[in-house]
């Protein structure tokens, strides 16, 4: 097999060629570190390779009794930890950290069968939409490098995007699978809360808002790794019913009914939507109405910023104990040059919130979640822009020196937790003004696709997201593969890696 061929294929076409003995997975693993070594370096997308491990495990692949036997794979480096190797979160503070036993999710995927080649980029924490970590530097986006790939799974999507591994894992707690679908051309489904695996030793990740999945390029993979990843886990603290059948025969069939959806372009929290995002959106609806289906505007009247302020207090309350957690492990306490900006002045916001407001501020969620069950009560999908913008430029969304010293000066002369939370909500606002269509469905727990389907004139993607009821993943592939059949579908279209 040539690269020419293997930028062609998806994961299943080429665990397809590896069960007919077409192509063996040693082939497809040099195939993907060939490609790793020529993009990589301007990219930065992969941060680990652990190219001799894996040759080492080529000689234990057992070809015919995994779905995924010898299919080359990315983690992302921040949840999905591999025993023996690095697993940094893209904290400097942890650049030494090494894994002592796989996580549970990596475990799904590797009784898959699939063989890991390395961890990709993530910021700090993965708090932000961009990857621009100081540990590692920006990873930037295949389809123009001077623009970012998103985040937190930006080294993921850039990854994909630039032909390394057909898929690669992701993680999305607040649009980090979304929104580098959106500005990277991929297919980002996050799916219903409880549905893949966490931890061990972790029952929640962000209170329910985060989940680990993938990020693909064709529907189908999505679908496969939907199956493989599904599970019922006990230590969990969030389940749901495991879907029955295959995924993967669903999204053959047509939607066999009239579906009625509703659609928004305009930003839950005031802020502005490009021209592009928008027609995105109605050229999406414009298709759906040809095939026969109702789809009407609709205000779902969840009060955003008000759930935007809740989910900042969250992350507020989590990065605090993160940040003590790490103190006890360091065995001192760490100051603001041991971390980014946004980890610490979210510590110290963290650090005045009571445990009533935090209470107040998941229920705030609950709420969210009950009207959005209202809407689902009368539409099947729910349709927004993936994000309101296409990429921004790398170093757009990071604060200067400069603006850190007055962030961190604001933050010490706050007085009272109010200001605080005002000061994050502000840090944080230029970032949520290109993403803030995305973490509704995280607190939410429901499923949230991004699918690719626009170019802007400058040639760059940006994605339309559709969300569902709990538990309906498969309506929402169902609909994007049928989508992906079309000519609205971009794909790498336009993609010069690709080309």
């Amino acid at each position: 097999m040539n690269i020419d061929t293997y930028l062609r294929l998806d994961a299943t076409d080429l665990s397809e060629l590896i069960r007919k003995k077409e192509v063996k997975p040693s082939e497809l693993v040099e195939l993907s570190f060939g490609q790793l070594e020529k993009v990589n370096p301007a990219l930065n997308a992969v941060t680990h390779m652990r190219r001799e491990r894996v040759l080492d495990e080529l000689k234990r692949v057992e070809v015919g009794n995994h779905p995924f036997a010898g299919v080359p794979i990315l983690l992302k480096n921040i949840s999905q930890a591999l025993q023996g190797e690095a697993i940094t979160s893209g904290s400097k503070l942890l650049s030494t950290t090494v894994a002592g036993q796989d996580s549970h999710f990596v475990k799904k995927l590797r009784e898959a069968g699939f063989l890991f080649i390395g961890h990709t980029n993530t910021p700090e924490f993965g708090l932000k939409n961009i990857t621009e970590p100081e540990l590692y530097g920006a990873t930037r986006n295949p389809w123009n490098p001077d623009y970012s790939s998103g985040g937190s799974s930006g080294g993921s999507a850039a990854a994909i995007a630039s032909g390394i591994v057909p898929l690669a894992g992701a993680s999305d707690g607040g649009g980090s699978i979304r929104i580098p679908a959106s500005f990277s051309s991929l297919v980002g489904l996050k799916p219903t809360r409880g549905r893949t695996p966490v931890g061990p030793g972790v029952g929640r990740q962000w209170q329910g808002a985060s989940i680990d999945f993938v990020l693909s390029r064709s529907v189908r993979d999505s679908a496969a790794m939907l199956d493989q990843l599904q599970v019922v886990q006990q230590a969990a603290a969030f389940q749901t019913p495991l879907l029955e059948g295959s995924s993967v025969d669903a999204i053959c069939q047509p939607i066999a009914r009239q579906l009625k959806i509703a659609f928004t372009t305009k930003s839950p929290v005031a802020t502005p939507v490009s021209e592009e995002a928008q027609a995105a959106v109605k050229k999406v609806v414009r298709w759906l109405e040809s095939e026969g289906h109702i789809v009407e505007e609709l205000d779902n009247q969840v009060d955003g910023i008000q759930l935007m302020r809740d989910y900042f207090l969250m992350n507020s309350g989590e990065m605090a104990a993160v940040v003590e957690q790490l103190e006890q492990a360091v065995g001192r306490a760490l100051t603001a040059n041991d971390v980014e900006i946004e980890t610490w002045l979210l510590n110290e916001a963290g650090k005045s919130v009571s445990a009533a407001k935090y209470s107040a501020s998941l229920a705030s969620w609950d709420t969210a979640a009950a009207q959005m069950a209202i809407v689902h009560e009368s539409y099947d999908l729910y349709i927004t822009p993936a994000t309101a913008f296409a990429a921004p430029k790398i170093g757009e969304l990071t604060h200067s020196k400069a603006e850190q010293e007055q962030l961190r000066f604001k933050m010490d002369e706050a007085s009272g937790s109010e200001q605080q939370q005002a000061i994050i909500y502000d840090m944080f606002l230029p970032s949520l003004t290109y993403t803030p269509f995305t973490q509704l469905a995280n607190l939410t727990g429901q499923p949230a696709i991004s699918m690719p389907v626009h170019l802007t004139k400058e040639g760059l993607p940006i994605g339309v997201q559709v969300m569902a009821g709990k538990g309906e993943e498969r309506l929402l592939l169902q609909l994007a593969a049928q989508l992906e059949q079309t000519d609205l579908w971009v794909g790498m279209k336009g993609n010069p890696l690709f080309e």
